[in-house]
């Protein structure tokens, strides 16, 4: 019976579905999120297997608060997913500079703070696996959610970095890239107003948000056969190092590397031609 430390708990996204999905295969859950009055009677529910904590990931405090938490309740984490996140819209140049930095603060920041609250525990077990709930904005930056793609770039790095790391210590390290899925991620658009401060690229945002209140219910993704997936994948022998959930999320990354892998091509030679002659 595996401990399950799941982030971003909001009822109807991917935090939920893993707890579900982690709860039907025996194991014991964990559940964190800013507000946990919703939470309420899915705990009870689910009797002495199921914990909820209030948390907010970007307070450093909390999170290791909920760690120790954790761990006194079930003995030790297990399995961390890093799901909280949020992606905010803005251009480049003109999203204000607030706007940034709780983009990185959650998509980036939060994220290293609850791996490195929860690794010293599964390096003393010498097992365990991190969850990072990456994006398909990860591997293929998205107009509109630039700093968003950046952060989501920069977890894409970190994951890499961190299996190699843990890997001689028992600890495996999944990136999960989901395309659109039928969560709560597109409903607050509606009411949220554009804070942009250069004009210029109104209408591109506006475009931006007109398209995610029109597929807000409609996306292809079942965040439940997600998590499924996942789970699946973390029982492979090897299991992948990066997983593509969602048809629209595969066909947009395949396409993107095997454009970048052409477009690299086509510079070989300036490539090779920068290194020092042979025996220079």
């Amino acid at each position: 019976m595996r401990t399950w430390f799941i982030t971003g708990g909001t009822p109807g996204g991917f935090g939920m579905a893993f707890a579900d999905a982690a709860l039907e295969t025996g194991d014991r859950v964990v559940l964190t999120a800013r507000r946990v009055e919703p939470l309420a009677s899915w705990a009870r529910a689910h009797g002495d297997r199921a914990l909820v904590l209030p948390l907010d990931v970007t307070d450093g405090a909390r999170v290791h608060a909920a760690v120790r938490a954790a761990e006194q309740r079930f003995g030790g984490i297990d399995v961390l997913v890093n799901n909280a996140g949020r992606g905010w819209y803005g251009s480049i140049e003109g999203m204000p500079e607030d706007a940034v930095r709780r983009t990185f603060d959650l998509n980036l920041f939060a994220l290293l703070t609850v791996t490195r609250a929860v690794l010293p525990g599964m390096r003393a077990r010498r097992r365990g696996w991190v969850v990072n709930m990456s994006s398909v904005a990860g591997l293929r930056g998205v107009t509109g959610f630039g700093y968003y793609s950046a952060a989501k770039h920069a977890v894409e790095a970190v994951t890499a970095v961190l299996r190699d790391e843990v890997a001689p210590l028992g600890i495996r390290v999944l990136a999960v890239e989901p395309g659109a899925f039928r969560t709560n991620a597109y409903s607050g658009f509606a009411d949220e107003p554009l804070a942009e401060t250069v004009d210029g690229y109104r209408p591109m945002l506006e475009n931006v948000r007109a398209a995610m209140i029109e597929q807000d219910g409609k996306q292809p993704g079942d965040p439940r056969r997600g998590a499924r997936a996942v789970i699946a994948a973390m029982a492979q022998d090897p299991p992948p190092h990066r997983l593509v959930l969602g048809g629209d999320a595969y066909d947009a990354v395949t396409s993107t590397l095997s454009e970048a892998l052409a477009d690299i091509g086509r510079s070989e030679a300036a490539a090779r031609g920068a290194d020092f002659p042979p025996g220079e």
